[in-house]
């Protein structure tokens, strides 16, 4: 099976990751080709337990099913308790990527090893409230940090403006000692906020509400990404 390793990932590009959370899913095949025709090159797959997070979405069936309808990468973001029991079936099932929450990990770096040994690049996940100095220990292994711009669980949420600050933090640390992971943000990414967060350091751009909320996804996705792309040649 087709897997991404950390070194086809290139730190200097701008990506769109639309998230199927906030899809027709009565359409989602079409709806993902709308937004890959629009420039997304990553397909953001939201997991959800019901217990880590106030909300239940999918599981790996639907991620198998998402597998034959793209050949895109598949970011599996799992806000989930014990998400130790469930890499090995999102990786079966066709997650190239695949992010777990610090909150959730009780032996974070045992986690990420375990979903590269899966084959799959490995992402960290923090929220809101949690500092970026929790990740310290484990900058050097993961291939991607997701920093979350909302609380986790619901589409169509405010940005909280502190995310411009861990991404700075995260990308001043990266360059200091000499990292490749790359920064996305994730969580009330619209035509408001695109700009901010690319100055930041934000590299891949989870955004579902901004995408499939409303109108033609083909023209959401890319009016998002020609901005993010403009905000990027402005960085200092």
């Amino acid at each position: 099976m087709f897997r991404l390793t950390l070194d086809s990932l290139d730190p200097d590009l701008i990506e769109l990751a639309p998230s199927i959370l906030s899809a027709d899913f009565a359409h989602l095949a079409d709806q993902v080709e709308q937004a890959v025709a629009g420039g997304g090159s990553v397909i953001h797959v939201d997991i959800m337990d019901g217990h880590f997070v106030p909300n239940l979405t999918i599981g790996p069936p639907v991620v198998k099913s998402l597998r034959r309808a793209t050949r895109l990468p598949l970011d599996c973001h799992l806000m989930i308790e014990n998400p130790d029991q469930f890499i090995a079936d999102f990786a079966d099932a066709g997650a190239d990527w695949i992010s777990v929450h610090q909150e959730a990990c009780c032996h974070l770096n045992r986690t990420l090893h375990l979903i590269k040994n899966h084959n799959c690049v490995a992402g960290v996940v923090i929220n809101p409230a949690t500092p970026v100095e929790s990740l310290s220990e484990v900058l050097d292994i993961v291939d991607y940090v997701l920093v979350m711009s909302v609380n986790p669980g619901f589409g169509g949420q405010k940005f909280i403006p502190a995310a411009l600050h861990k991404l700075r933090q995260l990308a001043e640390m990266r360059s200091h000692r000499g990292y490749k992971f790359r920064l996305e943000v994730d969580g009330g990414i619209g035509m408001d906020t695109v700009a901010d967060v690319v100055r930041a350091g934000a590299e891949i751009l989870v955004a579902g509400n901004a995408v499939f909320g409303k109108g033609d996804p083909k023209a959401n996705a890319s009016a998002l990404l020609d901005a993010a792309k403009s905000a990027s040649l402005q960085k200092v």
